[in-house]
């Protein structure tokens, strides 16, 4: 029979596992898991999930600026393309202040020269090796190159190596496979956050239309955050056109080889069932390499 000390002592212990679980939790809500992020806004559209798309089909959203509104998309009627890209006066203005959780992975933050990150090259050629497959990808420097110079510097570091991509979405209207986090479970992070970049910085301030969904088409490379300028290492790549709000940093493109990888492990699905959770065929990023 255990002694008084022995029951405390046991008491404990499980107070302790208690405390963890919770902690582990509040992180992980703290987290978008999609688009890592995009669980945050999907699960915000996801209770009116349904309602939010259809009445956005009925009617026009609200009008952004005339230099920003974005084009229907023909294949998605009623569903705005992303908007054309016009240079803000911060593009390449960069900033990597710690953020609120620590780094999973050592790595240095990003260089910039005071303060700034060179546009030119326009587009940088990436090779990402997974288990699955090749995945080419081609960033879009021109357009977001604090993304990128984030992106390119984790790479050359080698954070990406032998980490999973945790998580794969397959609803109607959203098809993502989430990677960049060394923990493995969505709450990892390099220890620095980055403001957001196109399409966020064609909005103005307070336009409504910057919290309508538009359309990421298939191909698209695209960063998860856990609300504004929280940008870190997560990623995801859309295998099938989605509707997301533009709060999402896009940075590149999926070349075909990529592509034909992320159809292969959307076909089998999410683990368990469901239309959101680790993938049935599990993919673990092998190396990432400038070309």
């Amino acid at each position: 029979m255990p002694t008084n000390e022995q029951r405390r002592e046991a008491a404990k212990r499980k107070l302790q596992r208690q405390l963890e679980r919770r902690a582990q939790q509040a992180r992980r809500r703290r987290i978008l898991a999609l688009a890592g992020a995009a669980v945050a806004v999907v699960v915000a559209l996801a209770a009116v999930a349904a309602v939010l798309i259809t009445r956005h089909e009925q009617h026009k959203p609200p009008t952004a600026s005339p230099s920003t509104t974005p084009t229907s998309s023909a294949s998605h009627p009623g569903v705005p393309a992303l908007p054309p890209f016009t240079p803000s006066a911060n593009l390449g203005k960069c900033d990597y202040p710690p953020s609120p959780e620590p780094a999973s992975k050592q790595v240095n933050p990003p260089k910039t020269q005071n303060g700034k990150v060179p546009t030119d090259p326009p587009q940088v050629s990436v090779s990402m090796v997974t288990d699955q497959g090749n995945v080419g990808l081609l960033l879009a420097n021109a357009k977001s190159p604090c993304t990128v110079n984030s992106f390119v510097s984790l790479a050359t570091q080698k954070f990406f190596d032998d980490t999973k991509c945790h998580r794969l979405t397959t609803s109607a209207s959203l098809g993502v496979l989430q990677c960049g986090d060394p923990t493995g479970d969505g709450t990892g992070g390099p220890g620095y956050q980055f403001a957001n970049e196109y399409p966020s910085d064609q909005y103005k301030p307070e336009d409504p239309a910057a919290n309508q969904p538009v359309l990421y088409p298939r191909g698209t490379l695209a960063m998860a955050n856990s609300g504004p300028n929280t940008n870190g290492s997560q990623f995801f790549l859309v295998y099938k056109d989605s509707q997301l709000p533009p709060a999402y940093t896009v940075f590149g493109t999926i070349q075909q080889d990529g592509l034909a990888t992320l159809d292969k492990v959307a076909k089998g699905g999410v683990a368990g069932g469901g239309e959101d959770g680790a993938p049935t065929i599990p993919v673990t990023l092998k190396s990432v390499r400038l070309d």
